[in-house]
């Protein structure tokens, strides 16, 4: 057993007078950027980048519509074009230092016109540029100019007498191969050599690094793979020994997955989608021309719906507007389901999303749901509130760590969270909120350890699912009516 030495929570299988809900909200999220448009290329691997606007991910990371290849740009799109919510951690896993991501482009010769050169290459570096004429070398940002236009191709103008007149000039560069990318990259590691950390393994670096909790575990086009999908369900606990956090997995809509409603519960087995710390999603999503897994909208919504509640997550996206113009499976199938497929979607621990004047997702059930039905695993507001509300009494009264063990620190501790509980309350988040400090929870065997329990339930509210209006005839006013009687 491994020494304790800090804040810890322990969950409690609910009881039948004390359901439970939840919540949390900063959605850190992994895969490919097109980094050979951002600042700095060299240095955006395996680093988690925080950002609070969309020129911030183009600076940081770059930007590009084609999500196919640069995944994360879906949710740089999704969060700060369409929901227009932040902050979100972007981590880039394409290496431009990594001899696998990368593409030698030797030399050519390259016509010259007007002093200015088009150099058609995709992704090119445009650090790695070796602009000749001649025999000599020109600088970048004193013989030339180079940036990438539009199109994705790379203009250079000339500003060197003789080079800016010549026919031709001889080119050769390096260029970001991101189809080498692969599952492997995403669940990343630790390098043996250097001790540095890759992909999923970045998780344990928020906190320390950035001062922030991860809430939402995203890896858009990525998440839909099983060995993935596992690693990121591993990752939702025990966030730096103590930090818990939900993450959010897209089934497959491709070969191998669910092209119509009734092959989901079969996909979503095979993706291994069972945590209570997961939300299943199934289709994709559009706006227009772009799709985008569903993971990397839904990221966004819950973020925004927190948002709209005072940053506490206790109400659940279903039902919200999801700000898309239709569901899709990858090849652009436009799929359209009904509220009734989406219930049974739903009865499966799947999250949907349906078009009911407006498209809206659909479903409160965690990815754990039929097997599991304990309401803090079930129900997607109830198990993210149960983390966000762990994750702040860790952050809370860790201060309050190694002060001595006696009746005022306990007192303190119960007070003060008594207090907090108390205002979730008057605000409607919960129907109850109680810290008890309890005697046969803190044998003497425990305190000699210098171990202190705090027993905390509450109840917050869960999502009316259902609305019943039971109606009947009632003759007596068809009788007063035509008799008087």
């Amino acid at each position: 057993m491994s020494y304790s030495h800090g804040v810890y929570i322990q969950d409690l299988a609910t009881s039948l007078t004390t359901p439970i809900e939840g919540s949390a909200g900063l959605q850190v999220i992994f895969g490919t950027a097109p980094v050979h448009l951002s600042a700095d290329p060299y240095h955006t691997a395996n680093e988690p980048k925080l950002c609070y606007s969309f020129a911030e991910c183009q600076t940081n990371l770059g930007y590009s519509d084609d999500f196919d290849t640069f995944t994360l740009c879906q949710s740089m799109d999704a969060c700060f074009r369409v929901f227009n919510v932040a902050p979100i951690i972007l981590v880039n896993v394409l290496d431009p230092n990594k001899e696998e991501h990368i593409t030698d482009n030797m030399e050519e010769s390259v016509p010259v016109t007007d002093s200015e050169v088009v150099y058609a290459k995709p992704y090119v570096l445009l650090p790695s540029l070796v602009v000749k004429h001649q025999d000599e070398t020109l600088v970048q940002g004193q013989d030339y100019l180079a940036m990438h236009n539009d199109t994705g191709n790379v203009v250079i103008t000339v500003l060197k007498e003789g080079a800016a007149s010549a026919d031709a000039l001889t080119i050769s560069s390096k260029s970001l191969n991101p189809a080498e990318v692969d599952k492997a990259d995403i669940v990343g590691g630790v390098d043996v050599a250097t001790g540095k950390e890759k992909g999923l393994e970045l998780v344990r670096q928020i906190y320390p690094a950035l001062g922030l909790v991860p809430g939402l575990l995203l890896a858009p086009g990525w998440s839909h793979d099983p060995v993935v999908a596992a690693a990121l369900q591993a990752k939702t606990e025990g966030i730096n020994g103590s930090f818990v956090c939900n993450t959010i997995l897209d089934i497959p809509t491709g070969e191998g997955g669910a092209k119509v409603y009734t092959e989901v519960k079969t996909a979503k087995e095979s993706l291994g989608a069972s945590s209570a710390h997961a939300i299943a999603l199934w289709p994709m999503v559009a706006v227009g021309e772009k799709k985008y897994f569903y993971s990397a909208m839904y990221g966004a919504l819950t973020a925004y719906t927190d948002a709209e509640n005072g940053d506490v997550p206790y109400a659940s996206p279903s039902n919200r507007a999801l700000k898309v113009t239709s569901t899709v499976l990858e090849d652009g199938t436009v799929v359209r389901i009904d509220q009734e497929q989406a219930n049974l979607l739903n009865g499966q621990g799947v999250v949907t999303a349906i078009n009911a004047n407006g498209y809206k997702a659909w479903g409160n059930n965690t990815a754990a749901y039929p097997s599991i039905t304990d309401p803090k695993d079930r129900w997607i507001p109830v198990r993210r509130f149960f983390d966000w509300d762990g994750n702040n009494f860790i952050l809370t009264y860790f201060q309050k760590v190694d002060q001595p063990a006696n009746t005022r620190l306990i007192q303190s501790i119960v007070d003060s969270q008594n207090i907090i509980g108390n205002g979730y309350v008057a605000r409607g988040y919960c129907a109850g909120y109680k810290v008890e400090f309890r005697s046969d929870e803190n044998p003497i065997t425990d305190l000699l350890n210098g171990k202190l329990t705090v027993h905390t339930s509450f109840a917050p509210y869960l999502p009316a699912e259902t609305i019943t209006n039971i109606r009947e005839y009632d003759t007596a006013a068809l009788e007063s009516a035509l008799t008087g009687g």
